[in-house]
């Protein structure tokens, strides 16, 4: 089985580079004005063309309307859409229908009814995200570096399609993977050195961590090339 590795929130060539050469499957682009990795849809355009062919690139939005949508998949061309906040069954539909693009749907948790929301999207959105829920206070719906219960998890549907998001970093990567086995992990704030500054070296020790896990996981996922 594989391992989708997305890193999120980039915003400059080296952090771009760094990512794909680590083997990250997926990069995400923020399109959130409170977030800190918040770019122009232009910048995030000319950041996806050195991705393409190389891995997936993904635009989050926060409830973000048609013509917000339009601007960004206009000028950047993404792979995916993922919606990052109280986006209903229906709209995640009529974003599918209108771009012809797969959307991941992104759920907040902290118990385990939080994941009693994802059944009414199921059949509708294409893969999921979990996340932690925001610290009180908090303006962002993710990128806290703030983590749950991995353990949750342990309940989902095997064949659910998810990545696992929220406080991953090289330190903990390991007991996510034994405790969730996921079939996908997001990492945003945990490969910064400053909110919003992503730095290739944490980038590149994630991803040795992430290869040191699965050496000694029974029933480890192989990396998505």
């Amino acid at each position: 089985m594989t391992l989708d590795i997305k890193i999120c929130g980039l915003k400059t060539d080296e952090a771009v580079d760094a990512a794909l050469s680590g083997g990250a499957s997926h990069v995400g682009f923020i399109f959130f004005e409170k977030s800190p990795r918040h770019l122009s849809p232009a910048e995030a355009g000319r950041l996806a063309a050195r991705v393409r062919g190389k891995a997936k690139s993904v635009a989050v939005t926060v409830d973000a309307d048609d013509a917000t949508l339009d601007t960004i998949v206009s000028a950047m061309s993404p792979d995916m859409l993922q919606l990052h906040g109280r986006e209903t069954p229906a709209r995640v539909a009529e974003v599918k229908a209108r771009y012809g693009l797969p959307v991941m749907k992104a759920f907040s948790v902290r118990d385990a009814t939080d994941l009693d929301a994802v059944a009414p999207y199921r059949g509708t959105a294409d893969r999921f995200l979990f996340d932690a829920k925001p610290p009180k206070g908090s303006d962002l719906p993710g990128g806290n570096g703030v983590s749950f219960d991995w353990q949750l998890l342990a309940a989902l549907d095997p064949g659910l399609d998810y990545m696992l998001s929220g406080g991953l970093n090289a330190g903990n990567i390991a007991d996510a993977l034994r405790q969730a086995n996921p079939p996908g992990i997001d990492i945003s704030s945990g490969v910064e050195s400053a909110p919003g500054l992503k730095d290739p070296a944490l980038i590149a020790k994630f991803f040795e961590a992430v290869e040191a896990a699965r050496a000694g996981l029974p029933a480890s996922r192989e990396l998505t090339s």
